[in-house]
């Protein structure tokens, strides 16, 4: 035996017929293609899965489970999300609006609260469900846990950075005594959070939205008459400073629009943006 003899087995390899060769190939007036059927037909093309017609068999396995349209989803927090929560803002009344404002749930969200983890402080809760364990954990911290869909985040727009009752009486007597010294002139910067409290609504100007308009109001720009007045060069330094994120914002038309509103002169101010793209000139 030698390498250079060596074939297959007799009868082990089959040549493929030719088909569609015509009468010279040996195959008839149908070319080995047989009569009728898909296989007959020129580009036939057999999916993957195809059983002749009948329910294939990927589709007559059973199949497993439901899907209940009655369903409800909850966004779920867990008490040691609440204690962490109180911690930082020290609201003792937390509700739907609350919760939203502190970046914890969405505005179609329904909130349950959840028993995990350790609750001490005494707190007021409302959300749309509540497990029995944390019920109980509420309970015996001396709060209440009270089922309410109730949703404003207006109403709790205040309560996000609770102040104490001390700041709030510094607040009051420089009001109402005239600042004559270095330390009193000190002791009036909580009179910026009130002028925040009447100013405008610094998002009617196009790009900024909610955290710009806090990072301004933080700045002492809290009506359509600061940021008339405030150079856009001054607003990118207050951008940068805030972090990458907000980098990528113009506050080049801000100015502009912000001294149409101060006027009143909404339909000018319409016409503007309607020429601006997110607050930057096309």
């Amino acid at each position: 035996m030698k390498l250079s003899s060596l074939q297959p087995a007799k009868g082990s390899v089959k040549a493929n017929d030719r088909v569609g060769r015509g009468h010279g190939s040996g195959g008839g007036g149908t070319a080995k293609r047989g009569h009728k059927g898909a296989k007959s037909r020129s580009g036939y093309s057999q999916k993957r899965g195809f059983e002749g017609g009948q329910m294939p068999l990927q589709r007559r396995v059973p199949k497993f489970g439901f899907k209940n349209i009655n369903r409800v989803e909850y966004k779920a927090i867990n008490l040691d999300t609440i204690q962490a929560l109180f911690d930082k803002t020290g609201a003792a009344n937390m509700d739907l609006g609350f919760l939203y404002n502190n970046g914890l749930t969405q505005k179609s969200d329904r909130v349950k609260i959840l028993g995990r983890g350790e609750l001490t402080a005494a707190v007021a809760l409302k959300a749309n469900a509540f497990s029995a364990s944390a019920i109980a954990a509420i309970e015996k911290a001396g709060g209440s846990a009270t089922v309410d869909a109730t949703f404003d985040p207006s109403a709790s727009a205040g309560a996000v950075k609770t102040a104490k009752p001390a700041e709030k009486l510094v607040a009051q007597e420089v009001v109402a005594a005239p600042v004559t010294t270095e330390e009193t002139a000190t002791e009036a910067k909580p009179k910026k959070a009130k002028k925040t409290a009447e100013g405008d609504d610094l998002k009617i100007v196009e790009g900024i939205g909610p955290k710009i308009a806090d990072l301004l109001i933080n700045e002492g720009i809290v009506s359509f008459a600061d940021l008339a007045a405030t150079p856009a060069e001054r607003v990118k330094e207050i951008l940068d400073a805030a972090g990458s994120s907000y980098a990528m914002h113009d506050p080049t038309t801000w100015a502009q629009q912000a001294e149409l509103a101060r006027d009143g002169k909404w339909d000018e101010l319409k016409e503007l943006q309607d020429k601006l793209n997110a607050g930057r000139a096309e």
